[in-house]
């Protein structure tokens, strides 16, 4: 099998339900290819963005994780969306880089399992490169770290997938620059015992602040690498 290549699409700054519109309408595509057995080579997609400040919850997520009623939150600025991904709540907003990867795994691991390691393995070569050693917790998806704060795991990036026919959407929130008081809104993932952190709380960097736009190469180069992928010209 040839080495396959993706089309990276940086969205920016972008509303929520317009991302997955825009998510949705590829993977919708990728399935109907693959339903009129129309190759899907080189037909993958990542689409990576900042999100306005909103609470999604996957298909597992309880209600009771969201610490503060819809009408509070909508006061705050803070919009509701229950989605169809795996996983339970979490938070997308400004100073995060969400990705959306839209895959045919036919050209990369029939395991799903192996897939979310995949991405996984992106962010935590992503953090190294800042000096943060990201690792896995055994029931636990997601990247942690040993924060520097209190020595305790606290989880740096979120990660949520749903996939039809092998067809991936959804995908993974990376902790840059957020604002952390945010995750006091909801029992982020569910977990009541484990805190969130981001680049900038682990470097300290209180002068010179970690910007998205200087993580999402980094971002890039190391998702081309684990999944052997090329990008398309």
């Amino acid at each position: 099998m040839c080495m396959q290549k993706i089309n990276v699409v940086d969205l920016g700054e972008i509303e929520y339900e317009d991302a997955l519109n825009i998510q949705t309408q590829k993977f919708n595509e990728l399935i109907e290819h693959k339903i009129a057995e129309q190759s899907n080579e080189h037909a993958h997609c990542l689409y990576l963005c900042e999100h306005a400040p909103v609470i999604t919850l996957g298909k597992a997520a309880k209600e009771n994780n969201v610490l503060f009623s819809e009408m509070i939150l909508q006061e705050k600025g803070i919009s509701i969306f229950h989605i169809n991904r795996g996983g339970d709540v979490t938070f997308h907003g400004p100073g995060q880089i969400t990705g959306y990867p839209i895959l045919d795994l036919d050209y990369f691991t029939s395991d799903l399992k192996q897939y979310m390691r995949l991405l996984e393995e992106v962010i935590i070569r992503t953090i190294a490169h800042y000096g943060i050693e990201g690792y896995r917790m055994e029931d636990a998806t997601g990247v942690w770290v040993h924060s520097r704060l209190d020595h305790q795991p606290k989880k740096i990036a979120a990660f949520g997938v749903k996939t039809s026919r092998w067809i991936t959407m959804h995908g993974f929130a990376l902790n840059v620059n957020v604002d952390l008081n945010y995750f006091n809104l909801i029992n982020p993932c569910g977990f009541t015992d484990k805190g969130v952190t981001s680049i900038q709380q682990e470097l300290n960097a209180t002068v010179n602040v970690i910007k998205v736009d200087d993580v999402k190469p980094i971002l890039v180069n190391n998702f081309k690498q684990v999944f052997n992928i090329d990008l398309l010209v």
